[in-house]
Parts: C-alpha cells; structure tokens; sequence
C-alpha cells in the first residue's frame, strides 16, 4: 500500500494515517479490550468476512498469544457474480458449485495464515450459501432439509467440514455451534450483525443466540456483533484510511458501540489478508477495500426487557420516509416500490404480544410486509417450538408456521395506511421466556428493508 504514496516516507504517512484516525472517532465509542485471560471466538458467515469485521482484532489475539478459533458458517459456494468473473465462465453445475466452495476454503486458509491463524484453528461448517436464513425461516424439526440452490447439496458435502453429512436443518447449526462453545470456552464472541442485509450475517447471529441460550452462555460471555451488508453503508466506497467507519445512522443510536483501533502495521496486514481473498476482491475490490480503515467497529445489543403490563416500550430509531435518499445499490424499479418498515412499540400484555410497526409509506402491488415471532422456551427444544410469519399485503394477510399456513384468527391485525398492529397470544408462541421478532418488506424474492432482529426478555 506504501506505494500509493511514494512521495511520501513510510513513517510520515504512517504518522499522517495514524493521527486521522486515532482522533477522527467520535469520543463516545468505547474500546474493544482483549486480556490475557480472553480466549477469541470469530465468528464468519463466508470467507473474506473474518477479514472485513475482524482483521486487526484477530491480529491482536494472535500477538497476545491468546486461544482462538475462526468459524466459517458456509464456504460461500454460491456467489454467481464473483464465480463468472473469476473462471470467465458461468458456475452453473453442482460439482463446479463445490468446486468454488473449495476455492474459497483455500482462500481464507491463505488469508487467515496471513494474519497469523493456523490452518488447526480454522472451522468451515458447510453449511449453504445463500440459505442459512432460509433454514431459520422454514426448516426445523419435521420440515425436510433446505436444498442448496448452486450444490443441490441437501447436507455438507465437504469432507473436511466440521460435521460432514449434517441435514440442511436449523437443529444442525444448533448442534455445531453448542459443540464449539462448549469445546472452546470463549471468554468474547466477536459475529455478524443481526441487522445486516445479507441473510446469511443476520442468521448465523442468531444460531449463536440461541446457542449460548441452551448452555446458559448469554449472561456471561460478551458478544460483538460486526456490520458488513447494509444499504448505502459504509460511506465512501473505495479505500478511503483517512475515513473512519462509523455506525449507519439508522443503527449509531439504538445500540452500543465500540471500536477497535488498528496499529500501521495491523492495517497493512489487514489489507494484504483481504487481498488473498482473491475471487471476492476481483469481483467487489471497491467494496471490500472500504473496510481497511484504521478501526473495526463492533455492536453490543443488550435484550430488550419488557415486563407485564407496563406502559409501552419504545425502541427508538430513526424513522423512514418517502423523501430519505435511497442507496445507489437499488435500481428504478425497487426505488419505487422501497417501503421502508421500522419498530414503534413493542409491549407484554397479560398473555399477548402487541408488536406496531411502521411504514414509510402504504404497502403497493406485490410489496409485502413480514413479522416473524420466534419464542425461545428452555424446558422445550428450539427446532420444536413455532416460528411464526404474520405475512400482509395490501388488503389481507396469513399466518404461518415455518410453511404451515395457520387460521388468520389465530392473530388479530390492526392497520392503517402506515402503520400495522398486531397481537400474539403467548401460547402461539409456545409460551416462550424470550422472543426473537423481526419485520421486513419485500417485492416479490427481493428484500427491500427490514428492522433489525430484537431479542424479548419477557419478564
């Protein structure tokens, strides 16, 4: 990177980069400390993500000399674009499919030995690119396994993947993620972000969730959720080391933020590691290159407690209008139908859920609006409980279990033009102790926005 500044010396720009960015940050973000004592658990959806969130806080372990283990949720074998440009070809069979997962296993064993994780350390679960939100959504329990959309793979079909042969299932991540917890110990959990764009960021933040609930980890070990995907964010593209990142505003104050600061040569050594990443950097470089910056930001997002009967409880946010400035990344047709759907009140009353969302402006011709309701209860297995869909267009709306479509009055719908009620009996839900709710609009397969997931601690 030194040579895009020959003009300058190494230790002067050093001092120039390194000044910007330990002063640039806003005071009010706290510092991600590693100890001694810490034993790190980085948690990945693809290959190159490791990179991206957690580039100078892997580095940092590795010099304290810490225990560590990266874990790949999927080997990311079903990324088209990069595919084409990188073989000059259409991926378009199963085999070859695999064939690119394999390529990029190698390339987060290159990156990864860069930053100094040796290949022991490093964890590829196999699970599918692509669907890992899809098993969330739909495959629990009886429901049979996801089918990959690129492997037609309906288990891991990598042999050296942690649990070659697992079902395409949410019990199978479930399974994994428990196994390498109780396995390893961690003491801090660094993950993607609940409210990132990418199905497969937002999922496995949510596996973990569920994971540390069924071992009695939540309370005791922190967790730190890195944002990659998201509209519009980060800003600038392109590489940009004199420029911060910063939280997108819609998230910066409804969750506490901490950032990690990178010395030079973490810097440096984050961009080289991104670069072995080849297939990804060939295809996105001007994406990717926007997280080499001199701090790595990270989201602790506390439950929300709600106790019975208690006034409304208000999850602050910024709302969403007709008039915000849509991202670049969305083309005429879906900035036209863009419905953008935020959290106004969530409350816990007697034995019912009262969940108000609002619009940015009415559903429109084939936009749909989604709330899912997923309880937790302990005494009851996670894949047995229901995962309810409140799914409403313009004029009506069902409900589902996983696909099960349900009676309509097994919920009560409250709306008007930008805004909709809806109340839950508990025992739908399994007469949960926790809920992890979320809502979403889409145009048909595509998503347009969505709320972040929240985690409920009934009370």
């Amino acid at each position: 990177m030194l040579k895009r500044f020959s003009c300058i010396g190494g230790a002067a720009l050093f001092l120039i980069l390194w000044g910007t960015a330990a002063f640039a940050a806003p005071l009010k973000y706290g510092q991600v400390t590693l100890l001694a004592t810490d034993r790190i658990l980085v948690l990945a959806p693809h290959p190159d993500d490791e990179v991206l969130g957690t580039g100078g806080i892997i580095q940092q372990a590795v010099a304290l000399k810490l225990p560590i283990r990266v874990v790949f949720l999927t080997y990311g074998d079903a990324n088209e674009w990069s595919f084409l440009l990188y073989r000059r070809h259409p991926v378009v069979f199963p085999g070859g499919a695999e064939s690119m997962g394999m390529v990029r296993h190698d390339e987060a064993v290159r990156a990864d030995s860069i930053l100094g994780v040796s290949r022991k350390d490093l964890i590829f679960l196999g699970y599918p690119d692509f669907g890992t939100l899809n098993m969330w959504y739909y495959h629990w329990d009886k429901r049979p396994p996801y089918r990959s959309i690129l492997t037609r793979a309906a288990a891991v079909p990598y042999k050296d993947a942690y649990d070659y042969g697992a079902p395409y299932k949410g019990e199978s991540v479930l399974h994994d993620l428990r196994s390498i917890l109780k396995g390893f110990r961690p003491t801090k959990i660094f993950v993607s972000h609940p409210a990132d764009h990418n199905g497969d960021h937002l999922a496995l933040y949510l596996y973990l969730r569920v994971a540390m609930w069924e071992d009695g980890l939540d309370d005791n070990v922190p967790v730190y959720a890195y944002l990659v995907h998201r509209l519009g964010w980060p800003q600038p593209w392109g590489f940009h080391p004199e420029k911060n990142l910063v939280p997108p505003e819609a998230l910066a104050d409804n969750e506490h933020w901490l950032q990690y600061h990178l010395t030079p040569q973490q810097f440096e050594t984050k961009e080289t590691a991104l670069k072995a990443h080849k297939s990804q950097y060939f295809s996105s470089r001007r994406y990717l290159i926007s997280f080499v910056k001199f701090n790595e930001l990270f989201a602790q997002i506390p439950p929300l407690k709600l106790s019975l009967n208690k006034n409304v409880s208000v999850i602050p946010g910024r709302k969403k209008s007709a008039a915000v400035e849509l991202p670049e990344e969305l083309n005429d047709r879906l900035r036209a139908a863009f419905v953008g759907v935020d959290w106004k009140s969530l409350r816990l009353e007697a034995d019912k859920l009262i969940v108000t969302i609002s619009l940015s402006k009415p559903l429109a011709e084939d936009v749909e609006a989604s709330i899912y309701f997923f309880g937790y209860n302990k005494a009851v297995p996670f894949g047995e409980m229901p995962k309810i869909n409140v799914r409403l267009g313009v004029l009506s709306y069902s409900v589902y279990d996983q696909n099960k479509r349900l009676k309509q009055q097994v919920v009560a719908v409250t709306r008007n033009p930008k805004e909709i009620t809806i109340t839950v009996p508990l025992k739908l839900l399994g007469d949960p102790q926790k809920i992890l709710t979320c809502a979403r609009t889409s145009l048909g397969n595509f998503p347009l926005d969505n709320s972040p997931w929240v985690v409920l601690d009934l009370q």
